[in-house]
């Protein structure tokens, strides 16, 4: 019963709703991902700066970074392609295109509606915009306990499931003893707070990367003659012309799109909650970043995943078998076999950093739920711990699959609360782009011209917009130029 409400739920009405919503989002807003696309690297190269306390944009990139590469960017991938075939790589990359326009709005109403904790620290996301923004507390309740029980509890150990599994397949490592050295390492960052998960984020987001990155291109070298010609079958079945795959390309479409949103989450209501602790001169570049956090996600580690599997020769049309045993034999079939240990060990990486990131996401929630006890939230670390242990050893496929109903629940009521709030959003991005056609390099949020809306004055207060405004001269003509003018 559970996977057949799951495949209806987020098989169809979840897949239908991001991409219609998606759809809409980017016609909306003039195609924002590519207009906005070459200033994402020039706000990438600003977002290391911040005051003294605060986390960096760039730190909150590092921990989306964390949650949306995980897993689902090794086994989701192989698991898309051996379904649906390489065409499932096509539709994953269009998924992908109309989720950072998703996550550019989802991500910007978290920085607007963001608040300041007791410790002075910025907090936000889903919950929060639906308060603030709709006014409706009860809403953002049942937002954090959905988040809550996907993320924190249910994902985390099927995440653990996966680690300690693939260690055991490449190490031979028992489950039992690789989930409390899991839950040991993961028990030391959780005590440090938001502040020492960035900082672990910081270290390992870049690193795993980067290696994952790097082992691609060496299979690219290897087989460079074979690329033009796998690109092209990509393409070809994407649309039924390649004669071997042409059955395919329902499952290409479905496959693809599916493990697509999965693994860049734009639109779940996931990674708003960590884009709100940055802190930025505008909303919307932070929106920008996490529309990059999305395109680095899919069009850079996905696809890597993609090309390490279609280039091995491994993968046959008819494959059957686990998306994470065909991406380790894959690589071994290119480089030997230490490239089943490379993948396992960067399985554990990208595992742990997914871990510290849906924790938070629970922290989060329970701060919005019950406010700043300490007590709870050491019983809720303890709780997440002990999940942790218990999932690396369990088999996890019912929690699974419910957990897959409560994301699409969440993601209703996020998709919901963002259509509510579109115009809000094109208030911030139009208010945007008037800075940057006045020349202004670093658009700056007034509170002043927001002044109805329900915005905490110390995560946006005005003192600080008069001294960041001061020294450029675009500032005074931004405020004159017409909406009417803009648009032309």
């Amino acid at each position: 019963m559970l996977e057949l409400i799951n495949n209806f739920l987020s098989g169809k009405v979840l897949i239908v709703l991001i991409v219609g919503l998606g759809g809409y989002f980017t016609i909306r807003s003039r195609f924002v991902q590519l207009r906005h696309f070459l200033h994402m690297f020039a706000v990438f190269k600003s977002s290391l700066a911040s005051s003294a306390g605060q986390l960096s944009s760039f730190q909150a990139l590092m921990l989306s970074l964390a949650g949306r590469v995980g897993a689902g960017n090794i086994a989701g991938v192989g698991v898309a392609i051996s379904l649906g075939g390489p065409g499932a790589v096509f539709w994953m990359w269009v998924a992908a295109f109309i989720g950072m326009a998703s996550s550019f709005f989802e991500c910007t109403l978290a920085q607007l509606y963001k608040r300041c904790d007791s410790e002075g620290m910025y907090r936000g996301g889903p919950s929060y915009y639906i308060q603030y923004g709709l006014g409706k507390r009860w809403v953002g309740v049942i937002m954090a306990i959905l988040i809550l029980f996907t993320f924190s509890f249910a994902f985390n150990a099927v995440q653990s499931h996966a680690v300690t599994h693939s260690l055991n397949n490449a190490f031979g490592w028992d489950v039992h003893y690789t989930g409390v050295v899991l839950a040991v390492f993961l028990g030391a960052v959780f005590v440090g707070g938001i502040k020492r998960i960035a900082k672990v984020a910081d270290l390992l987001v870049p690193v795993k990367t980067l290696a994952y990155f790097a082992i691609t291109l060496y299979v690219i070298a290897v087989q460079f003659d074979h690329v033009p010609q796998m690109l092209l079958t990509i393409v070809k079945s994407a649309f039924g012309l390649d004669q071997t795959l042409a059955g395919m390309v329902g499952a290409a479409i479905v496959m693809g799109v599916k493990r697509g949103v999965f693994a860049n989450e734009a639109g779940l209501g996931s990674a708003p909650n960590v884009a709100a602790v940055a802190e930025v001169k505008h909303p919307v570049a932070q929106g920008v970043i996490q529309a990059f956090s999305v395109f680095l996600d899919t069009f850079v580690i996905c696809t890597c995943t993609a090309l390490l599997i279609l280039l091995s020769g491994i993968y046959a049309p008819g494959y059957e078998g686990d998306g994470l045993i065909l991406a380790q034999n894959s690589l071994a079939a290119v480089v030997g076999e230490w490239g089943r240990v490379f993948i396992s060990v960067a399985l554990a990486l990208f595992v742990f950093t997914a871990i510290l990131y849906n924790y938070y996401l629970g922290e989060n929630s329970i701060r919005f739920i019950v406010g700043e006890n300490k007590r709870v939230i050491l019983v809720f670390r303890g709780f997440v711990l002990a999940l942790i242990v218990w999932g690396g050893v369990e088999n996890l496929s019912a929690v699974f699959a419910f957990a897959d109903i409560t994301m699409t629940l969440a993601a209703f009521v996020n998709l919901t609360a963002m259509v509510l709030l579109f115009k809000v959003c094109l208030r911030l991005l139009r208010d945007y782009d008037m800075q940057r056609a006045a020349g202004v390099d670093t658009p700056v949020f007034d509170s002043r011209k927001f002044a109805d809306l329900n915005l905490d004055q110390k995560a946006w207060p005005a003192h600080t917009i008069k001294a960041a405004a001061r020294g450029f001269e675009g500032s005074v003509q931004a405020d004159a130029i017409s909406t009417t003018a803009v648009d032309k």
